[in-house]
């Protein structure tokens, strides 16, 4: 926990059941004080890579070293410019690693990254990896995946699970592959003490519902949450490589353009655009230049330095208004927190029927490890399934959901040990539940 803006946060990654190693790559970089976090804020990205033998390997841990280094480089010249020059350099870095070796074709990675600021949360994003919001029984989806499914959806007009006959793991924008990337940098979004982000590779968000990864975080504090995602996705068969940051923030709060403070010169430019100077300076000269013919038809002295007077005051209210006409004063990147743009909105609150899923999910698995004969630390089990089912009786659902998830976490534990990986396993419950 560190910075102004109080966050606890945990990361963990997973090669999964299917695959032979790890092409997931991640970076959890907190700001490591008030100073820093008002200079850089708390930054963490996670990177899914693509390609064959090592290279998808190779592209994202490119990608979780260089998009912190770079942005870090320019965080001095905004969160956006920052943000979007660190993945188009790294974009670069990786597609000219990509012609040095003829065993490098085809490498690329996914690339997103969550920035969390004085003035807000900014997302950084290349590819299908997500960023999740969950705030008031709400999980958000904040980022739009580039893939096959995602653009056609989005080119019909339909929402993406009613696209028949697509394949899922087609990406249509990732970094490396092309010289040039076109980057999605959004924010500053709102950020309430309370939030809870989520930053994960499609390892997790394929097998495993918004609403149980929405449940999860919300249940459990954040190790916790990451290592019992990680299981779940694996209880779904870990088709894939699998990483989960969570972060929650604790205390501190970006919400609003009246709580966000301006850099001088930024409130300079905003002076300059909105007041009315140079409407006050035209008056002024017109006053001016009645007074000098006043002045002059009366044969009064000082109409000559009236007139002056005037036609300066005039000339000064013209050319500011020819200033502030052409002046396009670009909102600076910490100007006010904006509401972000939701591609998917799914209700999280633990209810009966999110606990009954977890339940007989936990049964299975029980029911599965018996049959096989494999150890497993039962007592554990048995002490968190009877706070469970008490919690439950009592009619404390969020708590019994906590007990459910650490009761089945010895029962995964045991079933990753001994399963091979060539073994087919019945998902634990079905994903469209």
């Amino acid at each position: 926990m560190s910075g102004n803006l109080t966050i606890e946060y945990a990361s963990l990654t997973d090669v999964g059941v299917r695959r032979g190693h790890n092409q997931d790559c991640h970076a959890a970089l907190p700001a490591g004080d008030a100073a820093q976090f008002t200079q850089r804020g708390h930054l963490f990205v996670v990177a899914d890579g693509m390609g064959a033998h090592a290279v998808g390997e190779l592209a994202s841990k490119i990608a979780a070293d260089n998009i912190p280094h770079i942005y870090f480089k320019h965080a001095q010249e905004g969160p956006a410019v920052a943000l979007r020059t660190a993945i188009l350099d790294t974009n670069a870095a990786i597609h000219n690693r990509g012609q040095q070796n003829r065993e490098f074709e085809g490498m690329g990675t996914t690339g997103t990254a969550l920035l969390l600021r004085p003035e807000g949360a900014w997302i950084g994003h290349v590819g299908d990896s997500r960023a999740y919001r969950v705030r008031d029984g709400m999980i958000e989806q904040l980022t739009f995946d580039h893939s096959l499914v995602w653009e056609l959806a989005r080119r019909q007009s339909v929402k993406p699970e009613q696209m028949q006959g697509i394949p899922s793991n087609v990406i249509v924008r990732s970094l490396g592959p092309e010289p040039l990337v076109q980057a999605d940098v959004e924010g500053p979004h709102p950020i309430k003490r309370g939030d809870i982000y989520v930053v994960c590779s499609d390892g997790l968000s394929g097998p495993v519902h918004d609403r149980e990864i929405g449940a999860v975080v919300s249940a459990l504090p954040p190790k916790q949450a990451c290592r019992f995602l990680i299981d779940l996705a694996n209880l779904q068969g870990g088709p894939d490589n699998i990483t989960v940051i969570v972060v929650r923030v604790l205390e501190g709060e970006a919400e609003s353009n009246e709580k966000v403070r301006l850099t001088a010169s930024n409130r300079g430019l905003v002076w300059l655009k909105r007041s009315p100077w140079p409407f006050a300076a035209l008056l002024i000269g017109i006053v001016l230049a009645l007074g000098a013919i006043g002045l002059t038809y009366g044969n009064l002295s000082g109409a000559p330095f009236a007139f002056v007077l005037g036609v300066l005051s005039l000339g000064v209210g013209l050319v500011g208004l020819l200033l502030q006409r052409g002046q396009d004063v670009k909102p600076a990147d910490n100007a006010g927190a904006t509401a972000p743009k939701i591609h998917r909105q799914t209700p999280c609150a633990i209810d009966v029927s999110l606990l009954k899923k977890l339940s007989r999910a936990e049964a299975a698995l029980q029911e599965r490890i018996r049959e096989r004969k494999w150890s497993a630390d039962w007592e554990d089990f048995k002490k968190h399934h009877a706070l469970a089912e008490g919690h439950g009786n009592a009619g404390a659902l969020t708590d019994a959901f906590r007990e459910y998830c650490l009761a089945m976490r010895p029962l995964s534990e045991a079933l990753q040990k001994q399963r091979h990986k060539e073994e087919v396993f019945q998902p634990v419950w079905d994903k469209a539940e």
